[in-house]
């Protein structure tokens, strides 16, 4: 009976300093002492632990031996890997998705759209980024390989937001409006082929 909000609190805890890893609030090699997340949150050390270990699993954080568990080095070489296995997983998930996307998924996936298109900074524009690919791949049933998807995507994030913080500029996303329209005429392939295209532009 308590494993359900356990879990529940590791889950917020989780993303709360996931979000804030990726957008720099806690920075590389910066410790995450569990008593100071355990107060902030005003929860024991055990949903903390578990919010900790995902982190480690998720390539945001590091166990170092005496110097406690830090939040990870961030290698721009590193964008390379995390771009060509987007280009390997995302178009599956995408493949999958399509078949089964509902009316209100394709709605949140075009809310997504028209917000991220409507961003006036980076940090919201990279939120609603994130979203939208999710968004699309909402109709897809393997729960890892969306996980998995999710994780990459996050690092993408931290790069992203590393790198150009200083040379974002506003934009419409033709790509984003060429693969919802795709999914509106159920044309996979074409959308696959464009979401294969946009992400090969990763750097």
């Amino acid at each position: 009976m308590t494993q359900g909000p356990k879990s529940k609190i590791s889950d917020q805890i989780t993303a709360v300093l996931t979000e804030q890893i990726v957008r720099g609030e806690l920075v590389a090699d910066e410790k995450l002492r569990q008593d100071h997340i355990a107060k902030n949150f005003a929860v024991s050390h055990v949903p903390v632990r578990e919010a900790l270990l995902r982190l480690e699993a998720k390539g945001l954080a590091v166990s170092q031996p005496r110097r406690g568990v830090r939040v990870a080095a961030f290698d721009p070489a590193d964008m390379l890997e995390i771009r060509e296995m987007r280009l390997a997983l995302e178009p599956v998930a995408l493949r999958y998705s399509i078949p089964s996307l509902t009316h209100q998924q394709k709605e949140e996936a075009e809310q997504a759209r028209l917000a991220c298109d409507q961003a006036r900074d980076l940090v919201s524009w990279e939120t609603e980024n994130r979203r939208f690919h999710m968004a699309i791949l909402a109709g897809c049933a393997m729960s890892r390989l969306l996980a998995e998807v999710n994780d990459l995507q996050i690092l993408s994030a931290r790069h992203l937001l590393a790198t150009y913080s200083k040379n974002w500029v506003e934009r419409t996303d033709r790509d984003h409006a060429a693969i919802m329209q795709a999914i509106r005429g159920k044309q996979t392939e074409n959308a696959v082929a464009v979401l294969q295209r946009h992400l090969s532009r990763l750097s």
